[in-house]
């Protein structure tokens, strides 16, 4: 028996006095809004603020540069707020810092209201995507890489305007691509991030993988076996792949990922030496060595989109301690990447990581380290600012231990 394919959500709203809908669509997984009213030029960002704060959303049909401007004006209402400030913890909000958990937690839900706020400015986009507003950029091409080809039944939708300008940034992004050192001289060494995939932005992870030593299985890289547990991009796999090893199977569980890792390393002439699959976690067989770079911070995602950076109960951290002894050959090594920010937050602490490599029964071989260069790093009034300015990120290489 075939399933029966998910529902499509839909949005409704009154115009002109008549009934309308159209499909619903938000990457950050928000519920359709209840109260939709329309809005143009002649509103005033006070009026469309303080809706979309009541959870009214508006759907624009005026002008397109307009619209932008609106959003901006919206965001900046938000961050003037002494609310906000006050719950981020800021300089000259009258409370007294805030321990490192709670900064994190007060940060983390003042974006996510803001992202809740600025969700509300909607865009209808008709059935090839294209956005019929006056001064609309052409659409198609980002929505295209996002969405997927338009349906020639798929009929009208409605998205919000701050969903749609991640996507367009994101297409040209993946038209640039990211610059990564450790493939080599220009132009061979690209990779280029699909829509809702993480960047490899933060060069010193990728860097860390590119000058760890060999393990000691692995004496001919050319006929060696390695496993790229979620592989993203695909950018690790790449590294490897032009390090030398001639075997490697790629894993993520997201779709978007899998499409994206085969179009890299298919671009990097790289796919006969790498294998990409849709798993979770582990690939069949065993390797002589294992990469896995999974979410840093243990906590849970208020988006679908922050999957990449937020492990709810160290889902993916544990699962993968967990596989390595059936899955890692004599003599092999498993490298974790991870970053001590969740220890600096107050989120993790370094005991547990350690007992958690000891309850699956592995051994810290060695240990890699490198500072962060991100902007967050010096930026003083980000909340977090503490914890990233002391943030290092580490390659652990792992062994089984003897029974």
């Amino acid at each position: 028996m075939t399933p029966a394919a998910p529902a499509v959500a839909t949005i409704a709203w009154t115009d002109a006095g008549q009934a309308r809908t159209a499909r619903w669509r938000s990457e950050r997984g928000a519920v359709a809004p209840a109260r939709v009213v329309r809005a143009d030029d002649s509103t005033p960002a006070d009026t469309a603020y303080h809706l979309a704060c009541a959870g009214t959303a508006l759907l624009w049909q005026g002008d397109f540069h307009n619209a932008q401007q609106l959003l901006q004006a919206m965001a900046r209402r938000i961050d003037k707020s002494p609310a906000r400030k006050q719950r981020k913890g800021l300089a000259g909000s009258g409370k007294p810092a805030l321990a490192p958990q709670d900064a994190f937690n007060r940060h983390r839900l003042a974006q996510s209201q803001r992202a809740r706020v600025l969700g509300m400015l909607l865009l209808p986009v008709e059935a090839d995507y294209r956005i019929g507003l006056r001064r609309a950029p052409d659409t198609r091409p980002a929505c295209t890489h996002a969405w997927g080809p338009a349906a020639a039944d798929g009929g009208a939708s409605v998205v919000s305007l701050r969903d749609l300008l991640g996507m367009t940034g994101a297409y040209q992004w993946h038209l640039k691509g990211v610059e990564i050192a450790a493939l080599g001289a220009p132009p061979n060494n690209r990779i280029h991030p699909c829509y809702g995939v993480f960047s490899p932005v933060r060069g010193e992870y990728v860097a860390l993988v590119a000058s760890a030593p060999w393990p000691q299985a692995i004496t001919d890289p050319a006929g060696a076996r390695a496993f790229d547990i979620g592989t993203g991009t695909g950018v690790l796999s790449a590294v490897l792949a032009r390090r030398g090893i001639g075997h490697l199977s790629a894993t993520d569980q997201d779709p978007r990922a899998v499409a994206c890792a085969r179009e890299n390393l298919a671009r990097l002439g790289l796919d006969a030496q790498v294998t990409v699959l849709q798993a979770d976690l582990f690939p069949p067989g065993q390797a002589d060595l294992m990469v896995c770079n999974p979410p840093w911070l243990p906590a849970r995602p208020s988006a679908p989109m922050e999957g990449a950076v937020y492990d709810e109960g160290s889902r993916m951290l544990l699962g993968f301690l967990g596989g390595v002894r059936a899955h890692l050959s004599a003599g092999g090594q498993a490298w974790l990447i991870l970053s001590d920010l969740a220890e600096h937050l107050g989120l993790r602490s370094r005991a547990q990581l350690l007992t958690a490599f000891a309850t699956n029964g592995l051994q810290v071989l060695g240990r890699h380290d490198a500072r962060p260069e991100h902007r967050k790093v010096s930026d003083a009034s980000d909340p977090l600012h503490a914890a990233r300015a002391a943030e290092v990120t580490s390659l652990w290489r792992l062994g089984v231990k003897a029974d």
